[in-house]
Protein backbone atom coordinates (compact mmCIF):
# COMPACT_ATOMS: atom_id res chain seq x y z
CA UNK A 1 0.00 0.00 0.00
CA UNK A 2 3.14 2.31 0.70
CA UNK A 3 4.37 3.57 -2.50
CA UNK A 4 7.71 5.14 -1.79
CA UNK A 5 6.48 7.64 -4.61
CA UNK A 6 3.43 8.45 -3.39
CA UNK A 7 3.58 11.67 -1.33
CA UNK A 8 1.04 11.78 1.28
CA UNK A 9 -1.36 10.00 3.80
CA UNK A 10 -3.58 7.46 2.76
CA UNK A 11 -6.78 8.66 1.34
CA UNK A 12 -10.52 7.71 2.88
CA UNK A 13 -10.73 4.90 0.74
CA UNK A 14 -7.59 3.59 0.87
CA UNK A 15 -7.70 3.14 4.38
CA UNK A 16 -10.97 1.39 4.39
CA UNK A 17 -9.64 -1.22 1.00
CA UNK A 18 -6.05 -0.98 2.19
CA UNK A 19 -5.17 -2.25 -1.53
CA UNK A 20 -4.20 0.73 -4.21
CA UNK A 21 -5.16 -1.35 -7.20
CA UNK A 22 -8.80 -2.24 -5.67
CA UNK A 23 -9.33 1.45 -4.81
CA UNK A 24 -8.02 2.48 -8.55
CA UNK A 25 -11.02 -0.06 -9.93
CA UNK A 26 -13.55 1.70 -7.64
CA UNK A 27 -12.77 4.59 -8.25
CA UNK A 28 -12.13 4.14 -12.18
CA UNK A 29 -15.27 2.38 -12.11
CA UNK A 30 -17.15 5.45 -10.93
CA UNK A 31 -15.52 7.70 -13.50
CA UNK A 32 -15.99 5.04 -15.88
CA UNK A 33 -19.58 5.50 -15.27
CA UNK A 34 -19.64 9.28 -14.96
CA UNK A 35 -17.60 9.60 -18.33
CA UNK A 36 -19.51 7.38 -20.28
CA UNK A 37 -22.81 9.35 -19.10
CA UNK A 38 -21.34 12.26 -20.13
CA UNK A 39 -20.55 10.58 -23.78
CA UNK A 40 -24.09 9.61 -23.78
CA UNK A 41 -25.64 13.25 -22.88
CA UNK A 42 -22.74 14.70 -25.39
CA UNK A 43 -23.87 11.94 -28.03
CA UNK A 44 -27.62 12.75 -27.64
CA UNK A 45 -26.83 16.50 -28.86
CA UNK A 46 -23.21 17.93 -29.59
CA UNK A 47 -23.08 14.20 -31.67
CA UNK A 48 -26.68 14.31 -33.20
CA UNK A 49 -26.22 17.70 -34.08
CA UNK A 50 -22.23 17.48 -35.84
CA UNK A 51 -24.01 14.64 -37.82
CA UNK A 52 -26.43 16.25 -39.37
CA UNK A 53 -24.72 19.31 -39.56
CA UNK A 54 -21.42 17.91 -40.81
CA UNK A 55 -20.99 14.00 -40.79
CA UNK A 56 -20.74 10.95 -38.34
CA UNK A 57 -17.23 11.06 -37.86
CA UNK A 58 -17.19 14.75 -36.54
CA UNK A 59 -19.92 14.19 -35.33
CA UNK A 60 -18.04 10.80 -32.87
CA UNK A 61 -15.41 13.26 -32.46
CA UNK A 62 -17.05 16.06 -31.28
CA UNK A 63 -18.81 14.00 -29.03
CA UNK A 64 -15.45 12.30 -27.58
CA UNK A 65 -13.41 15.69 -27.29
CA UNK A 66 -16.47 17.10 -25.42
CA UNK A 67 -16.91 13.96 -22.88
CA UNK A 68 -13.16 13.80 -22.55
CA UNK A 69 -13.09 17.23 -20.78
CA UNK A 70 -15.62 16.48 -18.01
CA UNK A 71 -14.46 13.10 -17.53
CA UNK A 72 -10.29 14.18 -17.41
CA UNK A 73 -11.33 17.14 -14.67
CA UNK A 74 -13.70 14.35 -12.93
CA UNK A 75 -11.46 11.34 -13.05
CA UNK A 76 -8.63 14.01 -11.97
CA UNK A 77 -10.70 14.87 -8.72
CA UNK A 78 -11.58 11.80 -7.64
CA UNK A 79 -8.12 9.65 -8.36
CA UNK A 80 -6.28 12.46 -6.73
CA UNK A 81 -8.28 12.38 -3.85
CA UNK A 82 -9.33 8.88 -3.33
CA UNK A 83 -6.69 6.97 -4.66
CA UNK A 84 -3.37 8.33 -4.95
CA UNK A 85 -3.41 10.91 -2.64
CA UNK A 86 -0.61 13.12 -3.48
CA UNK A 87 -0.37 16.68 -2.44
CA UNK A 88 0.57 19.74 -3.59
CA UNK A 89 1.77 20.14 -7.69
CA UNK A 90 -1.84 20.32 -8.49
CA UNK A 91 -1.28 22.01 -11.95
CA UNK A 92 1.70 19.36 -13.03
CA UNK A 93 -0.13 16.29 -11.73
CA UNK A 94 -3.10 17.83 -13.77
CA UNK A 95 -0.74 18.13 -17.17
CA UNK A 96 0.80 15.05 -16.67
CA UNK A 97 -2.81 13.24 -15.65
CA UNK A 98 -4.35 14.88 -19.33
CA UNK A 99 -1.34 13.37 -20.98
CA UNK A 100 -1.71 9.96 -19.61
CA UNK A 101 -5.59 10.58 -21.05
CA UNK A 102 -4.54 11.97 -24.37
CA UNK A 103 -2.26 8.95 -25.65
CA UNK A 104 -5.86 7.16 -24.47
CA UNK A 105 -8.23 9.72 -26.18
CA UNK A 106 -5.65 9.18 -29.46
CA UNK A 107 -5.94 5.91 -29.71
CA UNK A 108 -9.76 6.49 -28.81
CA UNK A 109 -10.08 8.78 -32.09
CA UNK A 110 -8.41 6.56 -34.26
CA UNK A 111 -10.49 3.43 -33.35
CA UNK A 112 -14.04 4.88 -32.50
CA UNK A 113 -14.73 5.99 -36.38
CA UNK A 114 -13.45 3.43 -37.65
CA UNK A 115 -15.64 1.05 -35.92
CA UNK A 116 -18.57 3.55 -36.54
CA UNK A 117 -17.66 3.47 -40.23
CA UNK A 118 -18.11 -0.48 -39.60
CA UNK A 119 -21.65 0.30 -38.44
CA UNK A 120 -21.10 -0.48 -35.11
CA UNK A 121 -23.39 1.65 -32.75
CA UNK A 122 -21.20 4.98 -31.22
CA UNK A 123 -22.17 3.87 -27.70
CA UNK A 124 -21.43 0.19 -27.80
CA UNK A 125 -17.75 1.18 -29.70
CA UNK A 126 -16.91 3.36 -26.92
CA UNK A 127 -17.69 0.76 -24.56
CA UNK A 128 -15.45 -1.67 -25.85
CA UNK A 129 -12.25 0.72 -26.49
CA UNK A 130 -12.71 0.97 -22.42
CA UNK A 131 -11.00 -1.49 -21.73
CA UNK A 132 -7.59 -1.00 -23.35
CA UNK A 133 -8.05 2.95 -22.12
CA UNK A 134 -8.84 1.43 -18.35
CA UNK A 135 -5.17 -0.33 -18.77
CA UNK A 136 -3.28 2.23 -20.07
CA UNK A 137 -4.98 4.61 -17.21
CA UNK A 138 -3.63 2.52 -14.64
CA UNK A 139 0.09 2.57 -15.87
CA UNK A 140 0.23 5.79 -16.63
CA UNK A 141 -1.52 7.48 -13.71
CA UNK A 142 0.26 5.31 -11.23
CA UNK A 143 4.04 5.48 -12.64
CA UNK A 144 3.74 9.07 -14.04
CA UNK A 145 0.65 11.15 -13.35
CA UNK A 146 1.04 11.16 -8.87
CA UNK A 147 4.47 10.07 -8.95
CA UNK A 148 6.58 11.62 -6.35
CA UNK A 149 10.32 11.76 -6.17
CA UNK A 150 11.98 9.77 -2.92
CA UNK A 151 12.61 13.16 -1.69
CA UNK A 152 9.37 14.21 -2.15
CA UNK A 153 7.84 11.18 -0.71
CA UNK A 154 10.15 11.15 2.56
CA UNK A 155 9.41 14.83 3.46
CA UNK A 156 5.52 14.41 3.19
CA UNK A 157 6.06 11.20 5.50
CA UNK A 158 7.36 13.04 8.07
CA UNK A 159 5.12 15.88 7.90
CA UNK A 160 2.23 13.41 8.48
CA UNK A 161 4.12 11.40 11.14
CA UNK A 162 1.05 11.18 14.21
CA UNK A 163 -1.54 13.38 11.99
CA UNK A 164 -4.69 13.29 9.97
CA UNK A 165 -4.10 15.95 7.69
CA UNK A 166 -4.97 14.75 4.54
CA UNK A 167 -5.80 17.39 2.24
CA UNK A 168 -3.91 18.60 -0.34
CA UNK A 169 -2.60 22.72 0.18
Amino acid sequence: MNDPQQAGAPGPLLRLIRDQRIAFLLVGATNTGVGFLFFIAFDLTVGAWLDEAVNETVGSLGTLACAHVLGVLFAFVMYRRFVFKVRGHVWRDLARFESVYLVAIAINAVILPVLVGFGWNRILAQLSILVVTTAISWFGHKGFSFRRGAAEAEAATELHVGTDTTEPR
